[in-house]
Formats: C-alpha cells, sequence, structure tokens
C-alpha cells in the first residue's frame, strides 16, 4: 500500500509562491499516476494536476495552467506542486493522490478523485488579498 504525507503549505500574499511536498513510502518505485487536489469550505474537491512518475507530459487544470507545476524527485520518493502568482481562490486543503499502474497510467485521463486510490490527509494553503 501506498503512504503520503504532504507538507509544506502555509501562508502567501497574492502574487506569492509556495511548493508542496507529498513523501511517498510503501512501494514508492513502482510506476504511479501522482495527482495533486485541492478542497476550499464548503465546496467540491478540485482536481489541480497529475503526473505519470515514469515520464511524459504533466496535466493540468485550466485554473492552474502556467502557474503551478508539477515534479517529482525520483531519488527522494517526492513529488512537488510549485505554486507561483497564488491568488486568493487558491485557497485551500491540498492533497495528493496516487494511483498504481503498472502497464500504463493513462495520468492525462485521470482528473476524477476516484481515479486515485490513495490519499494523503493534506496541507492547507491561504492565500490572502
Amino acid at each position: 500500500q501506498v503512504r503520503l504525507a504532504e507538507s509544506g503549505g502555509g501562508s502567501v500574499q497574492t502574487g506569492g509562491s509556495l511548493r508542496v511536498s507529498c513523501a511517498i513510502s510503501g512501494d514508492a518505485d513502482s510506476r504511479k499516476c501522482m495527482g495533486w487536489f485541492r478542497q476550499a469550505p464548503g465546496k467540491e474537491r478540485q482536481w489541480v494536476a497529475a503526473m505519470d512518475t515514469y515520464g511524459g507530459s504533466p496535466s493540468y487544470a485550466d485554473s492552474v495552467k502556467a502557474r503551478f507545476t508539477i515534479s517529482q524527485d525520483a531519488a527522494a520518493n517526492t513529488v512537488y506542486l510549485q505554486m507561483n502568482n497564488l491568488k486568493p481562490d487558491d485557497t485551500a486543503k491540498y492533497y495528493c493522490a496516487a494511483k498504481p499502474c503498472a502497464d500504463g497510467c493513462n495520468c492525462w485521463l485521470r482528473s476524477r478523485q476516484t481515479d486515485f486510490d490513495d490519499w494523503g490527509q493534506g496541507t492547507q494553503v491561504t492565500v490572502s488579498s
């Protein structure tokens, strides 16, 4: 079973940057589709970005495209979400998620919560105006 632990959240002003991390343990080396989601109070959990740990182009929600970047440090078993030019609408709890995929991830098709099997506990990001 894959275990995920997010860190790096915090408070920033509009236009600032943050990088949140997702440490992967338990079968960390196997191929996975890794995703980031976020959930603001009173709203549904929203897909943000996804990537195949074995390569290929990441995919992004339109609301974060050109501002957020998903990446990984395979040696450290960690996936990152670099967030630039943050806006108050980005305020949410950010979750990472994993879908083990032995033969083919089709990661660019995975944007629903049900497309992922394992979840972290989340890290809070607050953007003030």
